[in-house]
């Protein structure tokens, strides 16, 4: 049970995930849970003139936006994965991101990235190195599980990466 990657060449931003959860991957869309707060972030943050139902998670592609995960097991809770698995991901994850090539590579959660790059002490927004040749930027996971941030707090973080994915080079 796994979930299909919307990819596509030349994109702006590729969200990037932990891991599916166990309804996203049994209803083949990303983001399905009805506490996850992905979609409307995504349209109040300015990526979707409305919000997208994940039942047309493919239509994120329109807006130059892709989705993918780090580790492709489905589980429950991302804490069920183990360090193996991010370890055992890591080079395919990379050349994923680097044969797809967007602007901006966009990790939700710390975790979803540290568990790639061994980092441990990893700051919100813009990160100083690459992955794969891709600008990283890490956002706060938009999962209802992840009382940390209310929904304003992610809209403003994910609106910061929304307006450097918008600038011209």
């Amino acid at each position: 049970m796994g979930l299909e990657d919307v990819l596509t060449e030349g994109l702006a931003v590729v969200f990037c995930g932990i891991n599916p959860g166990l309804l996203a991957a049994e209803q083949g869309h990303h983001f399905a849970g009805r506490s996850n707060r992905f979609w409307r972030t995504l349209h109040l943050a300015g990526f979707t003139p409305h919000e997208v139902s994940p039942e047309n998670d493919r239509s994120i592609l329109e807006f130059h936006c892709g989705l993918t995960a780090v580790v492709e097991r489905a589980t429950a809770r991302a804490d069920q994965l183990s360090a193996d698995e991010f370890t055992a991901a890591a080079a395919n994850f990379e050349r994923k991101i680097a044969r797809y090539s967007p602007r901006f590579v966009a990790f939700l959660g710390k975790a979803a990235y540290a568990g790639l790059s061994g980092n441990k002490s990893v700051e919100w927004g813009l990160q100083d190195t690459t992955f794969g040749g891709t600008a990283v930027w890490i956002l706060p996971n938009p999962s209802g599980r992840n009382l940390a941030f209310n929904q304003e707090q992610l809209v403003t973080a994910y609106r910061q990466l929304y307006l450097a994915s918008s600038e011209t080079t």
